[in-house]
């Protein structure tokens, strides 16, 4: 029986999410590179090869739609205080380099490089064909990112997500692949609980979700099973154990989430024989 609202030929899944199983780094591979940062996008691109970046959007004091987790600059910059209170032009000051080390603080190869928190403008024209997952962190960043992705043309490369629905109120409208919300995912769960999946309709092409959430196991076999019967994709975040990956892989997840793509990148050359990218070459 197919779910509720979902047709029985279910069309084919948007190009945004490629040809799975996909190498997403996670903020642009934050193991490896400052988060969020021009910088850790170019190196996902042109040194490990990545099918997608994950990011993030929030938006400044005067509306500019820029790359970034966290509600403040604190643990990613040199400088203090919400994101919403800096006008574009402030935070362009700040050294989105500063704290990122590679070694548990022995050193930090990317202070004083001229790193920046860049808009999502910036990353479009940076990484002008490659996959992007945009997750929105405040409503308020929806104007400036949907706008841009028009001006660039972008919609077909770039799956929409944002965990609240209350930040959502503009997704209905955008014609590209949609993540589902931490809501539309907890409906799904009670059912598939329940082993109710097949009545319960993700309204999303993809789930992004994490394996365990507070000791409690989310992801397994039936799960994946569960979603693909709706033709929907799973990517598991944030994956870096290589064990990990080939399990999560075994069970016939979407994509893998991870800080450390060149980890992915070696455990899909040795699953699939997946060219390894020119930084492992």
């Amino acid at each position: 029986m197919p779910a509720r609202g979902l047709p029985r030929h279910a069309p084919a899944p948007p190009p945004a999410l490629g040809t799975p199983p996909l190498l997403v780094a996670h903020r642009g591979g934050a193991g490896l590179a400052p988060e969020n940062t021009l910088a850790a996008f170019e190196s996902a691109a042109r040194d490990w090869a990545v099918d997608m970046i994950e990011l993030d959007v929030r938006a400044t004091a005067d509306g500019a739609c820029v790359v970034i987790h966290d509600p403040t600059v604190d643990r990613t910059t040199d400088g203090t205080g919400p994101v919403a209170r800096f006008t574009l032009a402030e935070l362009r000051r700040l050294d989105a380099g500063h704290r990122f080390t590679p070694d548990g603080g022995r050193t930090f190869p990317f202070r004083g490089r001229g790193v920046r928190i860049p808009t999502i403008e910036e990353v479009l024209q940076a990484v002008p064909t490659l996959r992007l997952t945009v997750e929105v962190k405040i409503g308020t960043a929806q104007a400036g990112l949907f706008a841009a992705l028009s001006r660039h043309g972008a919609e077909a490369r770039v799956v929409a997500g944002g965990m609240y629905d209350a930040d959502r109120t503009a997704f209905r409208t955008y014609p590209g692949a949609l993540s589902a919300s931490s809501e539309q995912v907890r409906r799904f769960l009670v059912a598939h609980t329940l082993r109710l999946g097949r009545l319960v309709r993700v309204p999303a092409h993809v789930v992004q979700l994490c394996e365990l959430w507070e000791g409690r196991r989310l992801v397994r076999p039936r799960l994946v099973r569960d979603l693909h019967r709706q033709q929907v994709h799973l990517h598991v975040w944030t994956v870096n154990d290589e064990a990990d990956m080939h399990r999560l892989l075994d069970w016939g997840v979407d994509g893998i989430i991870s800080d450390f793509p060149d980890r992915v990148a070696r455990v899909l050359h040795e699953r699939t024989g997946r060219p390894l990218p020119p930084a492992l070459s």
